[in-house]
């Protein structure tokens, strides 16, 4: 099943449920994904049986809305500051060529002939980023992308900030997650998302990695519940004045990918920080697919688009450049 959230012609929030390829319908009495999740997650009911007892309503119309741009994302916070955006990278079975290309080709570690800390860490993952079941394997690279004041909804402008050097998409899968109550995490399920990066700052030295992370993030437009699908095949594209540019195929889940989601899973929650109550975590699982390995340069009002059929409506999402801004710090 898919779930999302939109806003009605009376401006109303309304949650709505569909399986793949059927009409979508408002789940009744349901004021927020947000608080639909938080119901199942507190009630130790999966959320096929929570929404099932809520039952389904009216009909929605979510092409119309993704055209006027009432399609929100498929979940928020009330307090965006409790909406996490974090990843992980070098996940992905191929994903460590590029990024191992750009550091020996910049000089920002030592010659090709000496491994770089990129495919170190990515020869880990092959050999322990999925243990035996009950058991953790080897920690994946990790990085902070913001909060929900970083989340753009499904539709709208990507604003990449004046001082990026790149406005580069990264088309991946997002695991969904919300924290019970009593500090439990429960995945929600999964989503597309743009893990939009700076690849032209992390060139400069692979130490600037998180600075390079730190970017508006979109995910959806939809959420896939239930169990993940092993081997995912999507399409990114970017499109110019409607024109396709730039096209290739992505692949995701765990048949293409060096880690397993419960190793990358416990790698993030096994720190408590990440297990306060009422929390939602948008994780993203990384790529190997980036239009940047094939020299593309992304130009503001480009559109960025991502789809897989599993997933429902595609991702899409225009890019613009913010203007400059003075940053002045004060003293108290």
């Amino acid at each position: 099943m898919l779930i999302s959230q939109m806003v009605d012609s009376r401006g109303c929030t309304r949650v709505v449920a569909r399986e793949p390829g059927s009409q979508a319908q408002v789940v009744k009495g349901a004021e927020s994904v947000y608080k639909l999740v938080l119901e199942a997650a507190n009630a130790r009911k999966s959320l096929l049986q929570c929404i099932a007892d809520h039952g389904l309503g009216e009909d929605a119309d979510l092409i119309l809305a993704y055209e006027e741009g009432r399609l929100l994302a498929p979940i928020t916070h009330p307090d965006p500051a409790h909406l996490h955006l974090t990843g992980t990278g070098l996940t992905h079975l191929g994903s460590a060529s590029t990024r191992d290309a750009m550091h020996i080709e910049n000089g920002s570690q030592l010659g090709s002939a000496e491994l770089t800390d990129s495919m170190k860490m990515f020869r880990m993952g092959i050999k322990g980023g999925k243990p035996v079941a009950g058991e953790p394997g080897v920690q994946p690279e990790w990085f902070y992308k913001g909060n929900g004041h970083a989340l753009v909804a499904p539709g709208k402008p990507i604003i990449s900030p004046a001082f990026a050097l790149d406005h580069g998409e990264e088309p991946e899968l997002a695991g969904i997650y919300i924290v019970a109550d009593d500090g439990r995490p429960f995945r929600v399920g999964f989503a597309l998302a743009n893990e939009f990066s700076d690849h032209v700052t992390e060139r400069m030295n692979y130490l600037y990695l998180a600075h390079s992370k730190l970017r508006p993030t979109s995910f959806g437009p939809e959420i896939r519940i239930g169990e993940p699908i092993a081997d995912v095949n999507g399409m990114s594209r970017i499109k110019r004045n409607g024109e396709v540019v730039w096209e290739r195929p992505f692949l995701s889940g765990e048949k293409n990918m060096s880690h397993s989601f419960a190793n990358l899973e416990y790698h993030h929650f096994k720190y408590p920080l990440f297990r306060i109550p009422g929390d939602v975590h948008v994780h993203m699982f990384g790529t190997a697919t980036l239009s940047f390995a094939d020299g593309i340069c992304v130009q503001e009002h480009d559109e960025l688009e991502i789809y897989v059929d599993e997933f429902g409506l595609p991702l899409r999402n225009p890019i613009l450049v913010a203007e400059p801004e003075e940053v002045s710090i004060g003293v108290l």
